[in-house]
């Protein structure tokens, strides 16, 4: 990222440390906050409302707040679509009510539903033009089965709008002007 697309408080760490510590600093601090966040939510709720890909998807909040795939429009659509892609591929191969590939091991019916899941969720995201890397993960987490139930992927979503206002604010408190919904370009 050049020194013109800084902005606020990452500007600064970047003027008086340089580009390489000031964004090092500055995703430091970000992420670190906005996970709490995320953690504590899920402490004071008992849910599991923090989970693998919400790390990717904070590193992308932070270290490029200004892209498309960071904007709030693309990281809530992205695990939207994960989340679905991932539910119906467990449908598809027959796994709504078997347990994780942990519990169950590697089978076909698995390794269909993963592959499955991916590929829908990456195409389904082109077509709607809302690229988010870190979805990958996500359809993951459902079509292994690590959660699978209608209250686990609702939390699963909760978690990701959770991380996306607070990624969001951090953001806007620290003086960048990431989007209020969708990225320019």
């Amino acid at each position: 990222m050049s020194e013109e697309e800084h902005h606020g408080f990452h500007r600064l760490l970047v003027e008086r440390l340089g580009e390489r510590w000031g964004e090092a600093l500055y995703t430091i601090v970000t992420c670190l906050l906005a996970l709490a966040v995320s953690g504590l939510a899920a402490y004071a709720f008992r849910q599991p409302l923090l989970f693998p890909s919400l790390g990717p998807t904070a590193l992308l909040l932070f270290e490029q707040p200004m892209a498309k795939p960071s904007s709030p429009r693309n990281t809530l659509i992205g695990h939207f679509v994960a989340i679905l892609a991932g539910a119906l591929s467990l449908a598809v191969f027959g796994l709504l009510d078997d347990g994780s590939i942990l519990q169950e091991g590697v089978t076909l019916a698995r390794i269909g539903a993963g592959a499955f899941s991916v590929a829908l969720t990456g195409a389904v995201l082109l077509l709607l033009r809302s690229s988010h890397p870190p979805t990958g993960a996500t359809t993951l987490i459902v079509s292994l089965g690590f959660l699978q139930t209608s209250l686990e992927m609702t939390m699963l979503m909760v978690g990701v709008v959770i991380l996306t206002v607070a990624g969001w604010l951090i953001n806007r408190l620290l003086g960048v002007p990431v989007p209020v919904w969708v990225a320019k370009g």
